[in-house]
Parts: structure tokens; sequence; C-alpha cells
């Protein structure tokens, strides 16, 4: 276990959790289509094995509304035949890409809507949109350039060096630089009329994929994701961000699992070894961040996490990310007091439908109250999956493998 003994270290792990989520939820491995919607087209089609499986063709965007455009940007626009082959690294079965797009933003705009169109649903996990202020695009740049392949390797986020106006660690999870993601089950994503996600003139976007290998491998990976994006030039729009809460994962194997994998200390390392030192990282910051110990974690199905809000925050969405052996997840505001009031709460947790859900009425927070996520994993389901059927069994941690485990709750807040 990483040993960190201030709390400036603590604050860097936690920083470094920022970009480690597969999903608005969007996750993950880290993403589900995540903001206040006014409605959608119907979801794509999926399974339990995490990966849409229908051929057919995205449904068409809603219409656009006044001041709005399309852009549409492509993981593969710049490469032959405009299609990038995923392969894993490590002699894993997820291969994590970032691949750097030029929406050609000429002035201050706000991104009012989203749309994924997933090029491979055999392979295409999870995919996250990133801004990049002008002030990083040069470390995009070279990043792209450090990676004789296309794009570069990206387990968590895009290692973008942060901008000043990102530069405190913990306060970046309460204002991730996420535009939308996408997991199974996402849909065409509309923001509502009033509010859109900041996009200055001269940003670019990073598209992160997380392909899993274990149904499909060489030219029938072969994938040409594309995001498309509205771009609106009013600017009367409210701004919205993302929060991100994290919590650990500390799923001990189940009565009758065994296996060298199912002690703790063992799983870590498999997790370091498939997805590099960060991946450990993620583990003790998580501890640090959510106020438990990292040499002396509280194992269970069942893990929390507590985070204050910092300035008057006003809810619009909430969404949850969990892997294939999430139960439940809840995020509460004010847990415990009178004023609690629940912000989501999925009681049966379905891996193939991971969109945003808009409060039927906004709620706001102030400094000094809190946000608590909940997430219930359950291990026997490792041995009740076909997807998981020839998977050792294994002590889960936090990890962005379909095979390892998450507990996110995001919410979308202006």
């Amino acid at each position: 276990m990483l040993l960190v003994r201030s709390a400036r270290a603590a604050a860097l792990v936690a920083g470094a959790l920022v970009l480690a989520a597969c999903a608005a939820t969007g996750s993950h491995d880290h993403g589900a289509s995540a903001g206040p919607s006014e409605g959608g087209s119907t979801s794509d089609a999926g399974h339990g094995g995490g990966h849409s499986v229908s051929a057919s063709p995205p449904p068409s965007p809603a219409p656009l509304r006044e001041g709005e455009r399309f852009v549409e940007v492509g993981v593969a626009d710049e490469l032959p035949g405009g299609v990038y082959t995923p392969s894993a690294p490590a002699g894993g079965t997820d291969d994590y890409r970032c691949f750097l797009a030029d929406p050609g933003i000429a002035a201050d705009s706000f991104v009012t809507g989203v749309q994924f169109l997933p090029g491979n649903p055999a392979v295409v996990h999870h995919s996250i949109v990133f801004r990049v202020e002008p002030d990083q695009v040069q470390s995009a740049l070279a990043k792209d350039a450090e990676d004789a392949q296309p794009g570069w390797q990206c387990f968590g986020g895009p290692g973008i060096a942060a901008s000043s106006s990102n530069a405190q660690a913990v306060s970046g999870l309460d204002a991730a630089p996420w535009l939308a993601g996408w997991a199974p089950g996402g849909r065409e994503n509309r923001f509502s009329e009033d509010v859109g996600v900041p996009l200055a003139a001269g940003s670019r976007v990073v598209i992160q994929m997380h392909y899993n290998l274990r149904v499909a491998q060489g030219d029938a990976a072969a994938d040409s994701t594309h995001v498309r994006l509205r771009v609106s030039s009013r600017a009367d729009l409210v701004p919205m961000r993302t929060m991100l809460l994290p919590a650990p994962v500390e799923l001990p194997c189940a009565p009758g699992q065994s296996g060298p994998l199912c002690e703790r200390g063992s799983a870590v390392l498999d997790v370091t070894r498939r997805f590099g030192a960060g991946a450990q990282r993620q583990v003790g910051g998580l501890q640090l961040l959510c106020g438990g110990d990292p040499f002396a974690p509280r194992a269970g199905e069942t893990q929390t996490c507590v985070r204050p809000i910092r300035a008057a925050t006003t809810v619009r969405a909430a969404a949850g990310h969990m892997h294939l052996l999430g139960k439940s997840i809840t995020i509460v505001a004010n847990a415990g007091t009178a004023r609690e009031t629940t912000l989501l709460d999925i009681p049966v947790w379905d891996f193939d439908n991971q969109s945003a859900q808009p409060l039927t009425k906004p709620v706001t927070l102030e400094p000094g109250d809190t946000v608590t996520v909940t997430c219930t994993h359950d291990a026997t389901l490792r041995d009740k999956l076909p997807a998981l059927q020839d998977v050792p069994d294994r002590y889960v941690v936090w990890g962005e493998g379909t095979t390892d485990e998450m507990c996110l709750g995001i919410l979308l807040v202006t």
C-alpha cells in the first residue's frame, strides 16, 4: 500500500480520483449520459456482459433549439480508414485510450447536449468526454505526441496538467472537467433550456474510450466511435458542472469462493499490474478521502463516503456508476438530519441503464451541508453472471476493468 503521511499528500491522492471515474456514469469506467434532460431517445440495447450489442443505427437527435448547432468529433477521424483497433496492454482485456479532438470552438460557448455514437458496441464499454481548456492544449498535444500509437494510454483520466482554475485536488472532485459520459443505457441527452457546460474559445476535447476485449479482438474490435455535441452561442445560460462522489470498494470473496486473489494484498497487486501505480494510489486515496484507514480498510459489501458542500449548490440531476457486481446505490443530502433528502435511489442496480435522472425539483444545498453516497455490491454475482464465469474469485477493490468494481455518485449541479 502506498504510504501517505501528510494532508497535502492526501489531497494529491484524492486529486487522482478526479478523472478516475468510468461514469457519469458515468465511469471507469467511469460514464453515463449525464445532465438534466428535456427528454431523450430510446436507450441503446444492452446486456449483462457490460456491452451494448444492438447493431441498429442510433436514433436521430432531437431538433436543434435557438442558438444551437451540432459539432461531431470522432476517435479515429484522422486515422486510415477512420477506425482504431484497440489492443489490451499487460496481458489484460481492457484498453483505455484517450483521443484529442478539436471541435473548432472559435467563441466562448456552452455545450447543451451530447449524443454518443458507439462505433463497435461489442467492445465499447464506456466513454467520457473531457474539456481541455485553452491553456491545457499544449500539454494535451504533448501527451498525444509521446505515444507512438493513436492517442495515448490513459487509465483513469487523460493525465493532462491541470489549469490554474482546477489546481486544488479535492476541489476538482466538485468541478470535474467532464462534458458528458456514456455507458450502456446512455441516451441522447439535451440539457434543460436554461443551462449549459461552458466551453471556452480554443478549447479542445478528449474522448476517453474504455474497450473491453473479452468478446472481440483484432479486426473484429475495430472502432469508429463519434460524439455529437450540441454547442450553443447563447450567453444567458447558467453554467453547469459535474460533482463526483466516489467511495471505496472493499468487497471480500463470498463464502465458498477461494483462490490466491481472495487475499486483499494480492488483489491490489493484481489491479496495479493491470493498470499501473495509479490504480494502487486510487485504492488508498479513497480511504483517505472518505475517512477510512488505507492500512486497515473496513471490508464489507456496503461502503459509503460523506462529502461536505463548500459553496451554495443546486442539484439538477443525479446518476450512479458501478460494474457487474453492483447491487444498489443511493445519494442522500444531509443524511440523518431533519433536512435529509434523497437525490438518487437505485435499489436494484442495472448496469445496462446508467442514465442520469433529473430531479423532479432542483435541490439547493448550502455550505456545511453534506452528500453521502452508499453502494452495495454482491460477490455471489460472480458465480451467476455468464460474463464473469471464467474470472478467478477475488477480493474486489476500486478498479477500471469490467471485472473490477466502482462506487461513484455523480451530481449535475449549477
